[in-house]
């Protein structure tokens, strides 16, 4: 007696074939998961080979900007150090000074002024440069291998006034202070300026009046001017070749020099 569905029988050639369909999945689920894998390591991969990209241009990046910095540096340096600049200090309520390239201050009242800048200069003689520079023209005008500029200071205030002048050395290289001259014109009236000898610096070189120190290279004190008044200067400088100092040793040195004009405050 039966008691269920009889089964037919399992050929040996449906094993095989059921044996071979098991191998052929299991390759493919085998496959997938290796290509899922190598997938992943090559998404992996370009991750870091960007963020290796990124990290070199920005390193890149940074150097040229640290190139351009420098640069800019080394620019300004060079201006700085090799200009002239006029500057006022000091002023006080009714006592103002003002600055300007011209007698009648048509380009407007400046605190601050930029003899400009002279440069591959060789060495010259106080004989050399025109007499009369002063007269010349305002502002800038140098001439060959010496720097020349003429400017105005007014008492722009309701009151006469003094001020104090002080000239500075405020940078030099290659010890070109040493030979340099500075000459000072007021109102027409110049005196020329130079350190003292290098064995004694309170003996001064034959053609100038000796600096003050060895930074500062004039002062004038309680100079008078009344409301309204102009004084007119002029400052010119070279590397005077007949000084002693004027060796080969300062070649490509340079100068900075900076005026400043401070009114006196009333006495109480």
């Amino acid at each position: 007696m039966a008691f269920g569905k009889k089964n037919n029988p399992v050929t040996p050639e449906e094993v095989a074939d059921l044996g071979f369909k098991h191998e052929v999945q299991a390759a493919k689920d085998k496959n997938s998961s290796v290509y899922d894998h190598f997938h992943s390591q090559e998404n992996a991969k370009a991750v870091a080979d960007a963020k290796k990209r990124k990290k070199r241009y920005a390193i890149i990046l940074a150097a040229l900007l640290g190139t351009l910095i420098v640069l800019y540096i080394v620019s300004m340096l060079r201006t700085q150090w090799g200009d002239l600049t006029i500057s006022v200090g000091k002023v006080y309520d009714g006592k103002t000074i003002m600055l300007c390239e011209n007698a009648d201050f048509e380009d407007g009242v400046k605190v601050n002024l930029n003899g400009g800048v002279i440069k591959d200069v060789t060495n010259i003689t106080k004989d050399w440069i025109p007499a009369g520079v002063d007269d010349e023209k305002d502002g800038q005008h140098n001439g060959e291998n010496y720097l020349a500029y003429t400017f105005y200071l007014k008492n722009t205030g309701e009151k006469d006034l003094e001020y104090n002048t002080t000239f500075n050395i405020t940078g030099a290289t290659k010890s070109a202070d040493e030979a340099v001259r500075f000459q000072i014109y007021r109102n027409g009236e110049d005196q020329v300026f130079a350190k003292g000898q290098y064995d004694d610096r309170s003996k001064p070189e034959e053609d100038a009046t000796a600096f003050v120190d060895d930074k500062t290279v004039y002062t004038a004190q309680a100079t008078p001017l009344k409301a309204g008044e102009v004084d007119k200067y002029t400052v010119v400088i070279w590397i005077e070749g007949n000084d002693p100092q004027c060796v080969d040793d300062i070649r490509g040195g340079t100068v900075r020099s900076h005026m400043v004009f401070d009114v006196v405050p009333d006495v109480k």
